[in-house]
């Protein structure tokens, strides 16, 4: 598993830069979103939207700007004790103990009765949070929800509905590499940035505040920098496809180097929804860690299991744990990449055939807590099934 040295893309203010590590590949302990949620908006699948209907150009930069910028927000909050400074972003650095502190970030206007997504990192701890439209007006917002395992997070205001724009919500599915998006923001205090560039890769997957992982992100090379956090990246067709969260900095510097990642649009979508339902994000937790079997993996230990996921460590008290899955005790290195053998294999979740551990967190992440699934595992050379009652996703990896 390679590390690459990511940050979150809020600006704090009077503090040292702040930064994170993310792991782009396999990250182990599986957790989910409770499902059974409404869809905010939706486009039709099979379009992507950040392409425009064939024979047509969609919108330009001008346009998208001039539609959706009255409805990005800039973001303020500050936090009267060093206790509510966030420091669980992994790899953040620690903040002196100063009598305030300040964050800046962005975010949009969803819907004409005042809510607003941002960043849960933006507005983490904070004691106050204000929220300032293009009008200039700034206006106090209360924190509906938040979502530490997506860093996502739920604003509300108080204010004419006419001051509201709210910007639709597109499919993040149907996102193709290569689709032309732009961010828009406030990047190091500046309100409304635009700044444009390409979806560069799907699928990616970095570490949430909880240090809990984030799936199917979108990484693109809009210039994202400190403040862009919360602010949407919007596709051609003028629909909010991903909520701009991180940076990678390359070790070297504080600011943009191309590559910035983006919560998808479906995500953001299931976690408005439960927020504004509940208040709150519950996530199924099966409570393994794991990898894949691999060919060469399955070829030279002469496993039984040709697919699935090794099971490498349990969780105490998880569902796994109380269904009887074991973990591996035997470390071997196959081409490279470090497994832990001796373990269970799961093979099927929920009738749902598993080859990687990417299929198994979405299998989990359909699921809510409490649900009960039959597992298929191999167990050396024998195939078995267990039922695992799904557990809610403790505040972090280590409980």
């Amino acid at each position: 598993m390679s590390l690459t040295s990511l940050r979150p893309v809020a600006a704090l203010v009077a503090s040292p830069a702040l930064g994170g590590i993310v792991a782009v590949g396999a990250v182990a302990l599986l957790g989910g979103l409770d499902s059974g949620t409404t869809v905010v908006t939706a486009t039709s699948p099979e379009e992507s939207p950040g392409l425009a209907p064939a024979g047509s150009k969609g919108m330009s930069i001008h346009e998208i700007y001039r539609r959706a910028a009255p409805g990005v927000v800039r973001v303020s909050s500050t936090t009267n004790s060093t206790s509510a400074i966030p420091r669980v972003f992994p790899g953040r650095d620690e903040v002196p103990n100063t009598p305030q502190q300040s964050a800046l970030g962005s975010g949009f206007v969803i819907d004409k009765t005042g809510h607003i997504v941002t960043n849960y990192h933006v507005v983490e701890g904070a004691d106050e949070v204000t929220v300032s439209f293009s009008n200039r007006d700034t206006v106090k917002a209360e924190v509906v929800g938040s979502d530490p395992s997506t860093d996502l997070a739920v604003l509300r205001v108080n204010t004419s509905a006419s001051a509201l724009t709210p910007l639709p919500l597109g499919n993040s599915d149907a996102v193709r590499v290569g689709d032309p998006v732009v961010a828009i923001g406030n990047p190091f205090g500046l309100d409304r940035t635009v700044t444009a560039g390409i979806v560069s890769a799907l699928q990616r997957l970095i570490t949430a505040p909880n240090r809990f992982t984030i799936d199917h992100v979108i990484q693109t090379d809009a210039p994202i920098n400190h403040g862009n956090s919360g602010g949407p990246l919007i596709s051609s067709r003028g629909q909010v496809i991903g909520v701009n969260t991180q940076i990678e900095t390359g070790d070297t510097a504080t600011g943009n180097v191309g590559i910035g990642f983006s919560v998808p649009s479906n995500t953001v979508k299931d976690v408005v929804a439960q927020i504004l339902r509940t208040g709150r994000v519950n996530h199924a937790y099966l409570g393994i860690s794991g990898q894949a079997v691999t060919p060469d993996l399955a070829d030279t230990y002469n496993l039984t299991a040709k697919h699935g996921v090794i099971v490498e460590s349990v969780t105490n008290d998880s569902g796994a744990d109380k269904a009887g899955l074991k973990g591996g005790r035997r470390q071997v290195v196959v081409a490279g990449e470090t497994y832990v053998l001796g373990g269970d294999i799961i093979v099927t979740f929920d009738g749902r055939k598993i080859s990687s551990i990417e299929e198994l967190r979405d299998a989990v992440a359909a699921h809510r807590p409490g649900d009960k699934l039959k597992v298929v595992i191999y167990r050396g050379a024998n195939k078995s099934s267990v039922t695992v009652t799904l557990g809610r996703q403790p505040q972090s990896p280590q409980g």
